[in-house]
């Protein structure tokens, strides 16, 4: 885990953010809302880079918001779409909230990575049709850029391309575990932007590793509080009776679903990702098993549900991130991201009730 947050506040430090959203507006920045959409598109290439919503929603935002404001786009608008496009950051692998997932649920780490490709992929096309929806209403036009044609900035974006294939490669190739790929990862980027782009300084990266250090420590205190909370739970039979009584009354696995997604949001306003798996994993893990649900599809469904919490106000960290990078308020940033969500929880019933959309890469391996 700090080796992936470390590798995504390298990004934020360096030229790599620029290049891979010079690339995406070459391919998509001529149809309306074409500008918001390469910053969903961006988020996706990130999101196979750093598996860190806030670090993505910072390495993006200080170069997209401007960009889109520049064009004619709401300060608010940019915003919100950058805050809820870094929710992908943990649905698409590698992925720190999969990993986590894979620790208490005892699953494959791999098979949730690769599970997470076409979901991630369908909560990114949702947000693009939003996007577009929104940009036709409001008038946000499309642009063609005449200064980069595709092939420049495909061999600019090369090396930030190449991170993901390296990565992923790597661990269904059998060549490394998610825990040295990770290190692979900011060894990577660090040669990358130090040798080949020459985009970030020794000062730069020594300020990104005691960032890096801060946040893990962060998120190492809640795992350990969690941890604990969620050993009281088990030796309690909490946990146990929780479980029964979801079983015991609700036997239709639809209607489970619906109501163990409809939890997982509504704690996803008032808690972060890593306490809600650490708190709700024991008693949901055993009732999904009850009504024959897949773990992998399981954790895909609580990633996704965990995504649109990290952009629902109170505690919503993505949007404390938009809002650091763009000035606007987390209340203007929350309004704007409202028909982001609906699209999120578009994206999230057809991830449920359509396993085959997590299952059928893993099934493949």
């Amino acid at each position: 885990i700090p080796f992936f947050i470390f590798t995504g506040i390298v990004l934020g430090h360096t030229s790599i953010s620029r290049r891979l959203i010079d690339l995406a507006d070459c391919l998509v920045g001529n149809i309306p809302g074409g500008l918001g959409i390469v910053g969903i598109i961006a988020a996706v290439f990130f999101a196979g880079i750093s598996g860190s919503g806030p670090a993505d929603v910072a390495a993006l935002g200080i170069v997209l918001i401007s960009a889109m404001t520049k064009v004619g786009y709401d300060r608010d608008f940019s915003a919100a779409l950058t805050a809820v496009s870094g929710g992908i950051g943990i649905i698409v692998p590698p992925s720190i909230a999969l990993i986590i997932y894979g620790f208490i649920a005892e699953v494959s780490i791999p098979k949730l990575f690769i599970a997470g490709i076409i979901p991630g992929i369908t909560v990114a096309f949702t947000l693009c049709l939003v996007t577009y929806i929104i940009s036709k209403k409001r008038g946000y036009t499309a642009r063609k850029r005449e200064d980069l044609k595709i092939g420049t900035a495909f061999r600019r974006a090369f090396w930030g391309l190449l991170a993901p294939v390296i990565i992923l490669g790597g661990i269904y190739g059998g060549v490394f575990t998610p825990t040295e790929a990770a290190a692979v990862a900011v060894i990577y980027c660090i040669l990358v932007d130090m040798v080949i782009y020459r985009s970030m300084s020794v000062r730069e990266l020594i300020r990104a590793a005691g960032e890096a250090g801060v946040t893990s420590s962060v998120i190492m205190s809640i795992v350990v509080t969690a941890s604990l909370f969620a050993w009281i739970l088990n030796t309690e039979g909490l946990a146990l009776k929780g479980t029964s009584l979801l079983v015991n009354h609700i036997s239709h696995k639809a209607v489970l679903l619906v109501i163990i997604n409809l939890i997982l949001i509504a704690a996803g306003l008032f808690l972060d990702a890593i306490s809600i798996f650490y708190i709700f994993l024991p008693v949901l893990l055993p009732v999904i098993r009850a009504v024959g649900v897949d773990p992998i599809h399981f954790g895909i469904i609580m990633t996704i549900n965990l995504a649109i919490g990290q952009v629902t106000p109170p505690v919503g960290v993505n949007l404390i991130a938009a809002s650091g990078v763009s000035g606007v308020g987390i209340r203007k940033i929350s309004k704007a991201a409202l028909p982001f969500i609906i699209g999120e929880c578009i994206a999230l019933l057809l991830v449920t009730f359509i396993p085959e959309i997590s299952l059928f890469l893993p099934g493949l391996f």
